[in-house]
């Protein structure tokens, strides 16, 4: 009886330093400026939480928002996959990362919402607002209807693409309830979500989500960075029929945010028999929202030499705590009936993706066979040539620098020496003609003495000239004396 009583006492204990731990974790830290959600993607159920239901800015995460609206309004028949929709003005403005069209180009629902989720590209978000919802503005109402609908009252939204703008706030908790709301309302079109790579003419782009092609299971979701935000993500991963949903905001960079989720990924599919030890979080639904401002990380992210644009395209620069997990990441995770155990979550992001075909996307209509692969041949003979044009534009530029800088060097040339010609007072001028003078002076001294040495040498000098023939003598008296003229 007495060891049972013991035992009790132990697990008692246990219990509550367990409860303890979780709460600590549990508590706002915005010192640390990231916040990190794990959640079954079925049940809703909260299996790691930290600064989950503080407002966040969502950066391009956002777009899952802009695909959920669109997508529900092909679904509900409005659109269809194969609608044209035309690049504005306004689409074309939008800050990178973006496709570069020119306004009046046309593509489709299908390939905007490709180009949006795997480039992040912001033009095409507005693309899709703006034949969705009519403007960017009642796109935004039609995502804010979303959000109140499916419980994120967190969220809030001003444009579809997560650029820098006042009132674009989420959380942990409310990205969380949309990744689970595209899986659950969306099934037909996930699909869209884990795409490895697109084509667009010659060029390849990846997904930033780097789980895609390296973390075992890894089937989406969305990344986003801007300044203020640091580095998000929203990740998913299915092992055994066990779905997870994790959720990164505010990592140091594009490789810290993979590992960060990759991390708590691992920890899910691995939890131990001790599992029942831990107090139950509830569900998703059920965190308590926090009521505060977003942090702002601008001056850790965007400072000094970390300057950089309001794009996913990051340098995978690892800061010093980017490869530190939450708690350690300590020995391999084992995944349940896998053997060996998997490598380390930082070795899985470090490594290439896992080969795969780029899904190709293009401008102009829907096309199918020999019809697709002439249209994306052209758009690679356009891609091509505007390059050129690029490139030829930036060699005239070179030559026109270049040429300016000559012109100007010599005029500035010119212009030194009037200036200095000018400057010239006659206070300075009067010594440089007295050095003339004295010039001619000692010159012809030299002369003199020259002939003083050698008589030879001096020139004869000029006889007089005459008197004219014309004049005559005046006439004489006979005492010699000139007469005088009568």
């Amino acid at each position: 009886m007495i060891f049972f009583r013991s035992l009790l006492r132990k697990i008692s204990f246990t219990r509550f330093a367990i409860v303890g731990a979780t709460l600590a974790v549990a508590m706002p830290c915005v010192a640390r400026a990231e916040a990190l959600l794990l959640v079954e993607a079925d049940t809703g159920k909260v299996l790691e939480a930290q600064n989950a239901t503080y407002p966040w800015y969502p950066a391009s995460v956002t777009k899952l928002m802009t695909a959920y609206v669109t997508l529900k309004a092909v679904k509900d028949g409005k659109f269809t996959l194969d609608t044209l929709l035309s690049v504005s003005p306004v689409a074309a403005s939008q800050s990178p990362s973006k496709m570069g069209f020119r306004p009046g180009t046309q593509v489709t629902v299908d390939n905007a919402l490709k180009m949006m989720l795997v480039k992040s590209a912001n033009d095409m978000a507005v693309v899709l607002a703006e034949g969705v919802g009519g403007s960017i503005d009642g796109f935004s109402a039609m995502m804010n209807e979303s959000a109140q609908k499916l419980g994120m009252t967190q969220s809030s939204y001003v444009n579809p693409n997560g650029l820098p703008a006042d009132g674009q706030i989420t959380s942990a908790r409310d990205l969380a309830i949309l990744a689970r709301a595209i899986i659950r309302d969306l099934p037909e079109y996930e699909y869209f979500v884990h795409i490895p790579s697109i084509r667009f003419g010659r060029r390849v782009t990846q997904n930033f989500n780097k789980l895609i092609g390296r973390y075992p299971g890894a089937d989406g979701f969305k990344t986003g960075f801007i300044c203020a935000s640091g580095y998000n993500l929203v990740a998913s991963a299915t092992r055994n029929g066990k779905r997870l949903i994790a959720v990164v905001l505010g990592a140091s960079s594009g490789q810290a945010r993979a590992v960060r989720a990759a991390q708590m990924l691992e920890r899910g599919f691995s939890a131990n028999s001790l599992s029942w030890l831990k107090p139950a979080s509830g569900t998703v639904d059920s965190l308590a929202p926090i009521d505060a401002s977003p942090p702002n990380l601008r001056d850790e992210m965007c400072s000094g030499k970390r300057h950089k644009p309001a794009s996913d395209e990051d340098e995978d620069v690892v800061a010093s705590a980017g490869g530190a997990a939450v708690g350690g990441e300590g020995a391999t995770f084992l995944v349940s009936g896998l053997q060996p155990p998997v490598a380390k979550p930082s070795e899985m992001m470090a490594a290439a993706p896992a080969p795969s075909e780029p899904i190709s996307v293009y401008t102009g209509p829907t096309r199918t066979g020999p019809a697709l692969i002439a249209a994306v041949a052209a758009d690679a003979d356009n891609q091509t040539t505007t390059t050129r044009r690029h490139g030829k534009k930036s060699r005239l530029a070179a030559r026109k620098h270049a040429s300016d800088a000559k012109s100007e060097a010599k005029s500035e040339a010119r212009t030194e020496g009037k200036s200095e010609a000018k400057s010239e007072t006659k206070s300075e001028r009067k010594p440089a003609a007295v050095r003339h003078a004295n010039a001619r002076t000692d010159a012809a001294a030299k002369s003199t003495d020259k002939s003083a040495a050698d008589p030879s040498a001096a020139k004869p000098a000029k006889p007089k000239a005459a008197a004219k023939p014309g004049a005559k003598p005046a006439p004489k008296t006979s005492s010699g004396d000139s007469k005088p003229a009568g």
